[in-house]
Parts: structure tokens; sequence; C-alpha cells
């Protein structure tokens, strides 16, 4: 009898633990690292802002103090923007207790709300301005940003967000 014989076949759930769930999970914690590190440095407390949405009204951050906010920095013509919409979508629409903003940083409000419709956004989208891109940071989209109840700066990403990744930025520590 050769050794092979006599030793029993690996298990199907530790070969797809050992070559799928693993490797997985070490690149979404790799992707959310370097996210992390890619986010521009903030300062503790939120910049205040008021923006026109694309209906014409105008909001401030303050407006929503005592809720977390998720402050999405996009463009129309971005197309890792334009891939992480589903997720942003979704999860304003399964976390009503959280608010989600996108903020816009080209294009006249007319191109703007006919993108935001075509590709399904489900959140206010606002029209950024130079002092709001510049109070933030935002030098690359996407950039997310999580704000807490408290007006605080919780956590900036990089790069495109996902479900997984909001439920990550925006558990309060």
């Amino acid at each position: 009898m050769t050794e092979s014989e006599t030793e029993p076949a690996e298990p199907m759930w530790k070969h797809v633990l050992r070559d799928w769930v693993l490797p997985l999970i070490g690149v979404v914690v790799l992707v959310q690292i370097v996210g992390a590190l890619r986010a521009p440095d903030l300062p503790d407390e939120a910049p205040d802002f008021t923006l026109q949405t694309l209906d014409g009204e105008w909001r401030a951050l303050s407006e929503y103090r005592g809720q977390t906010v998720v402050l999405n920095f996009w463009a129309t013509w971005c197309g890792p923007c334009r891939a992480e919409i589903p997720s942003l979508s979704s999860w304003a629409q399964n976390h009503p207790e959280m608010v989600v903003l996108g903020v816009v940083a080209d294009g006249p409000p007319a191109k703007v709300k006919a993108a935001a419709r075509s590709w399904g956004i489900k959140y206010p989208v606002l029209m950024g301005d130079r002092a709001t891109l510049d109070a933030y940071k935002v030098g690359s989209y996407p950039t997310t940003i999580v704000i807490g109840p408290d007006g605080e700066v919780n956590a900036g990403h990089v790069g495109i967000v996902t479900r997984p990744q909001l439920w990550w930025l925006t558990r309060s520590w």
C-alpha cells in the first residue's frame, strides 16, 4: 500500500477555506487598508458646507447633526464612481438611520441629473464646489468620508467602496 492510499482525502470545506475564503478575506482587508491609507488627512470635526441639490434646494451638512452621514465625492467621468453607486444606493435604502449624500465635482446640473437618473442613484446628490472639495481635501475620485452623529470625521476611504466596506466604515468604535 502506498502512502497516498492510506491518507484520507482532504475534506472539501478545508479546500474551499484554504483556497478561496482566506485569500478573499485577505484581499478585502488589503483593499480596506489601502483605501484608508489613501484617504485625505481630515480635521477631527467635519467642515460644514451648504450646497445645492439637483432639484435646486440648498442643504447644509449641519442639518444632519445627530445622524451618521456618508459623504461620497464623485465625478460623472469617473468609472469607479459609477461602479460603486449600486452599493451606495442599496446602503441608503437599507440604512435609513444614516444619511448618504453624493457630492458631484463636475458637470452642469442637467448632465449630472441625467447621469444620476440613468445610474440609479437613490440618495441626494449635491453640486460640489471648490471650497467643499478643498475643505475635504478631495484629490481622487471616488472618495468617501463618514461623519459621526457628533459631527466628527470617523473614517475616510479613497477608491470604490462596497457594502461590506460601508458596514466597516460606519461602525462606531
